[in-house]
């Protein structure tokens, strides 16, 4: 279980974060300079230096997505340039991409961020060039909303195994359809159909947390409160659910921790979201409020009960031979031992969770806020630091520690070890970074960052 520092706030982490803004901008030049994108897009490290992995292509708005935010903290405009040249000259693929689940990562990690550098007052407001960023994130929107499979209860935006198939991490995706639909978009389709992707969104959300997340009510024999499947396998022919599956975790019935993460945030984001909306029959705002908390509770409970004392947790809260570390969960992480890796970046993914539901819940009354508020600063100061924080000038990745694919074989292990341990990649920077924006911000009485400040408005909080 988590060791939550209480007594930790915001401010006391403004050295390290200084520090991190430092070695995060020598890490974004050196990728700049020196990796061959003849190659594809950087995915993870090997040996220190970035390389590709064929899956799909998820990572390149991260690439470009963390030059913007190291311009939002640091005021140096070679990192806006480097973002906004790049996602103008080479994002448009991925904005019409019907192959993949990933829009609300790469589009609003790109698009979204100079959108809302504009909306914040960071940038000059060019009238075409916010044009051009809206059209960008309504068209994403639509297209993932397109990606469609209907259910006996609902529907869902399918993972690219296919419409059989519902990943836990695509909640986070669903930024892109409600983005979408907020700029007053739809998917238009046969016959004229108009589709409201604020529907397509919520039923999404409705669909994960039913059928990716557990609440200890007996579903099935591992029903642990808070527990994620990575996966969730349909019959497309009936619309029926089958059973839990996972691409990257250990098995269908134990907890991959980024997944875990995934819906950590992805729940956590919508509530504050959907807090600012007006009620909507299309989608009944009371009770998916009440459906989104239930599900970001538990999964963050889960989170702070299963993780180790400084809050970085293993890859797979199951997996095979972590038995053989003992009492694993009442010591720090280890990731140099000789059984099973951590994953650093569920910790960073995880974090901003457990910060976000903080801040909900304070906006509530919720007394249970300064659990989860106090958790997240614990696990942040944790990853600003070594062995998590790369300080080797000769290593491009800036988080350390980072699993892609265990049960794939896909990880770097270094020469005499027996697991994968000292790599990084590129959705674990990207979302290290956006944790530490996250409190950058607040530290420095800036907007408080959220995913939908690019709509600017009312949607703007300090």
């Amino acid at each position: 279980m988590i060791s939550i520092n209480h007594q930790l706030k915001a401010a006391d982490l403004k050295n390290k974060l200084k520090n991190f803004w430092q070695i995060s901008g020598e890490k974004i030049q050196d990728i700049e300079q020196n990796y061959d994108t003849s190659k594809g897009s950087p995915v993870f490290t090997w040996a220190g230096k970035y390389t590709t992995r064929g899956w799909t292509e998820w990572t390149q708005g991260f690439q470009y997505g963390s030059a913007l935010i190291q311009y939002d903290a640091t005021g140096d405009l070679d990192f806006l340039e480097n973002g906004r040249k790049n996602t103008i000259e080479k994002m448009a693929p991925h904005i019409s991409h019907i192959g993949v689940h990933d829009h609300g990562f790469n589009n609003v990690s790109t698009y979204g961020n100079l959108l809302r550098l504009q909306k914040e007052g960071k940038t000059d407001t060019n009238k075409w060039e916010k044009n051009f960023y809206e059209l960008a994130l309504k068209i994403s929107g639509a297209v993932q909303g397109s990606r469609w499979t209907n259910t006996t209860d609902g529907g869902f935006i399918h993972s690219f195994n296919g419409p059989h198939s519902l990943f836990v991490d695509t909640i986070r995706s669903c930024r892109a359809l409600v983005i979408s639909h907020l700029m007053d978009h739809f998917l238009q389709s046969e016959n004229d159909v108009k589709i409201n992707l604020l529907e397509r969104a919520a039923d999404h959300i409705r669909a994960t947390a039913k059928y990716a997340i557990y609440y200890g009510e007996g579903r099935d024999t591992y029903d642990l409160r808070g527990r994620t499947a990575h996966e969730s396998i349909f019959n497309i022919k009936d619309g029926n659910y089958r059973c839990p599956n996972s691409q990257q975790g250990y098995t269908g019935f134990s907890t991959w921790t980024r997944g875990l993460a995934w819906a950590m945030s992805g729940f956590a984001e919508q509530l504050e979201l959907f807090d600012l909306l007006s009620d909507d029959s299309l989608i009944n705002k009371a009770e998916l409020m009440e459906i989104m908390l239930k599900a970001a509770q538990a999964t963050c409970d889960f989170y702070l009960e299963h993780t180790p004392v400084d809050g970085i947790p293993y890859w797979d809260t199951g997996a095979p031979n972590l038995h053989k570390m003992g009492d694993y969960l009442s010591e720090p992480a280890n990731p140099f031992n000789d059984y099973e890796p951590v994953d650093s970046t569920a910790a960073a993914i995880g974090a901003q969770g457990l910060l976000r539901l903080g801040n909900f819940l304070s906006k509530k009354g919720n007394q249970e806020c300064t659990k989860y508020t106090q958790a997240g600063l614990t696990v942040t100061a944790r990853l600003l630091e070594e062995p998590y924080l790369s300080t080797d000038k000769n290593h491009q990745g800036l988080l350390l520690h980072s699993i892609y694919h265990q049960p794939n074989g896909w990880d770097y292990v270094p020469p005499g070890s027996k697991i994968a341990y000292g790599e990084s990649s590129m959705w674990g920077d990207y979302h290290m970074r956006e944790l530490a924006l996250y409190i950058q911000k607040q530290i420095d009485n800036d907007y408080y960052y959220t995913f939908f400040n690019c709509l600017g408005g009312e949607y703007l909080k300090k």
